[in-house]
């Protein structure tokens, strides 16, 4: 099944979102477009909104995740550096700033994003580089990333209403090449011949969220896999350069403490993996009016996906990537 290609703009001259499955890149998020009932009314609308931009960097003994967040009413950006030998988080930040001072998060995927904290010494900044590419720093006093990522892998973009919410889109890179550098617990971590890849997303959303997310990525294979706030509308493998959707996502723990593996499924019998996680970060937001619940646990998936339903089993091993839990009341 080929997808269609990405639409330039997702609201129609209707006003109307063009939901659905496509591969490329958009640039137009357009929600001031919408017509109702999708478009919020009033503060509402900016209460609803929200942007973020998250970023994974992966080598054989480092790794990182950074976001930058913009919830409306709440600005916020999170990193950490995993080292993958110790099994130790070596640094790790977590602010949060004020609306329309702290954050930049862009309009669309391919759009800079900028995270600042005065007072914190924190400053992210993401920026488009070249075809395709991106250029990513951080500064915060020990913690140093400048790392750049680029690739002409296809972008997943998915469009779908939400419940609680109106509509939401997020575009999904697979397998980036990764070159840079990090600074991070005391000494330097070379990120040449590793793999990046992002996950931003936009839209009207309610006033909870919570989610089950999988992203393992390489060369060969990637999976993008999502229960909770948006379905199944996200779920997708890349596969010899091809992008095929997947049915409902399946995450069951094999244990009741944290680090224990999980076992990933899709119910369309394309996906079977065991993750056994090497590490795991909390982040934990409690404001006056809202709160957050985050935990990823990063480590490596082994089992198979195939294709087609009739296709033959590939196998796969040792395919570095996390699974996320979220919960979020914003």
């Amino acid at each position: 099944m080929n997808l269609p290609y990405a639409p330039r703009e997702l609201v129609g001259t209707d006003g109307k979102p063009c939901f659905g499955l496509y591969r490329g890149v958009t640039v137009g998020f357009g929600w001031d477009a919408l017509a109702a009932p999708f478009l919020p009314g009033g503060f509402s609308r900016r209460l609803r909104h929200k942007r973020w931009h998250f970023v994974t960097l992966s080598t054989d003994e480092l790794f990182c995740g950074l976001a930058i967040v913009d919830a409306g009413w709440v600005h916020s950006a999170f990193a950490y550096a995993f080292d993958r030998t110790r099994r130790e988080v070596v640094a790790s930040v977590s602010p949060i700033g004020l609306p329309g001072v702290s954050a930049s998060v862009g309009t669309h995927a391919c759009a800079p994003c900028r995270f600042r904290s005065g007072g914190g010494g924190i400053d992210i900044e993401l920026h488009p580089h070249g075809q395709g590419g991106y250029q990513l720093r951080l500064q915060a006093r020990n913690f140093r990333i400048d790392a750049l990522y680029r690739g002409k892998s296809q972008r997943l973009l998915a469009v779908r209403q939400v419940e609680g919410g109106t509509v939401h889109a997020t575009q999904k890179s697979t397998a980036l090449r990764l070159s840079g550098v990090v600074h991070a617990g005391g000494r330097s971590y070379c990120l040449d011949g590793g793999i990046a890849s992002f996950d931003y997303s936009n839209g009207m959303l309610g006033r909870t969220s919570d989610w089950h997310w999988v992203s393992a990525h390489s060369r060969e294979v990637g999976i993008n896999l999502q229960a909770g706030y948006f379905g199944a509308s996200e779920n997708a493998l890349w596969l010899d350069g091809a992008i095929i959707p997947l049915g409902a996502a399946r995450f069951d723990a094999q244990g009741t403490q944290p680090l224990t593996p999980w076992r990933v499924r899709t119910d369309d019998g394309l996906v079977d993996l065991q993750f056994t996680p090497e590490g795991m970060r909390r982040d934990v937001k409690q404001l006056l009016l809202a709160s957050s619940r985050l935990r990823q646990q990063f480590g490596t998936f082994e089992g198979w996906v195939k294709a087609a339903p009739d296709a033959p089993v590939r196998e796969v091993r040792r395919l570095t990537g996390l699974t996320e839990e979220y919960r979020a009341r914003w």
